[in-house]
């Protein structure tokens, strides 16, 4: 089949969002729930889980003994935030190759997101080891190259560094239509998207980087925006500039301290942007299978879209 254009795929997430206000709309309530379920879960979260999610995001590197533990106590937190983003995924997937129309804006829990909560969980595997792999590789040749003294040392150091985000970079694309087919074809296809993406790395890499650039400067603006009137409201009303604090990190310690105007104004705002988010990033996979890989059998190469 012929390429396809990396603009067209960068952009498609939002023309389908644009084409289809209803599928959109429901995208943003289900966002929404899950933002309100997400506050709900923080204030009542078990003193353990919330250790666990401290140790997940602290900046030093825990070891394995607390590592485990930590991934045993938010596990559930995981699974609900991975079938969150598999969900999204194949109804943005359902709405561009199928058009299977469902009361609910494409949206299911069925084979097709378990299958991709699988292929995740599978990749989670890969990448880590790949990851380990290149860590490895280039400290190897940073430690052969200080047998030529320091220069060498940091010079080769710098250059393996390179090689290896420039290795994962080109594998995470190589594989990035995983998901697609997956869902296209309703199986696990780990390594389809091998053979689909071979002398078509720089499209599919400027479509990426395409979409998330622009999907970045959305929610810059959004941020901006949202922090400029709430300041003004603020002052309006005689308060400080520092109280903006108390949207961003508000009192996780009960639900009236947490629940205050300025969070629920910016919780609607971000499950607007996070629909959106989930559109744009997942339509340039499924943009780029649709021209690499062809029509499905009984189904035509373009699928029409029909404004919600």
């Amino acid at each position: 089949m012929s390429g396809f254009k990396p603009s067209d795929a960068a952009f498609e997430g939002f023309r389908i969002t644009r084409e289809n206000p209803r599928a959109f709309g429901a995208w943003v309530g289900v966002s929404l729930l899950i933002s309100v379920l997400g506050a709900i879960v923080t204030v009542l979260m078990p003193v353990e889980v919330r250790h666990g999610l401290e140790t997940l995001r602290a900046d030093e590197t825990p070891d394995a003994a607390k590592l485990v533990d930590a991934l045993i106590a938010v596990a559930p937190i995981l699974v609900l935030g991975l079938a969150v983003q598999c969900i999204m995924a194949a109804a943005v997937y359902r709405l561009i190759l199928r058009h299977d129309d469902t009361p609910f804006g494409y949206l299911r829990l069925g084979a097709d997101e378990l299958r991709l909560m699988a292929l995740t969980l599978i990749y989670v595997v890969l990448i880590i080891g790949l990851l380990v792999g290149v860590t490895l590789g280039a400290a190897m040749i940073a430690g052969l190259a200080a047998i030529g003294g320091q220069t060498a040392a940091i010079f080769l150091g710098g250059v393996a560094e390179l090689f290896s985000l420039g290795m994962v970079v080109f594998v995470l694309v190589r594989l990035s239509l995983a998901p697609v087919a997956t869902f296209a074809e309703r199986r696990l296809a780990v390594f389809e998207s091998w053979s689909l993406t071979r002398g078509h790395f720089w499209r599919l890499f400027g479509a990426y980087a395409l979409a998330l650039a622009c999907i970045a400067v959305v929610g810059f603006l959004a941020l901006v925006v949202f922090t400029g009137i709430a300041g003004v409201v603020l002052l309006m009303t005689g308060r400080q500039l520092s109280d903006l604090a108390a949207i961003f990190s508000p009192d996780e310690t009960s639900f009236r301290t947490y629940f205050n105007l300025g969070l629920i104004a910016y919780m609607i705002i971000g499950s607007v942007f996070s629909a959106l988010y989930y559109a744009v990033i997942a339509a340039p996979g499924a943009v780029a299978y649709r021209h690499l890989h062809g029509p499905q059998p009984g189904r035509p190469l373009t699928a029409q879209t029909e404004a919600g």
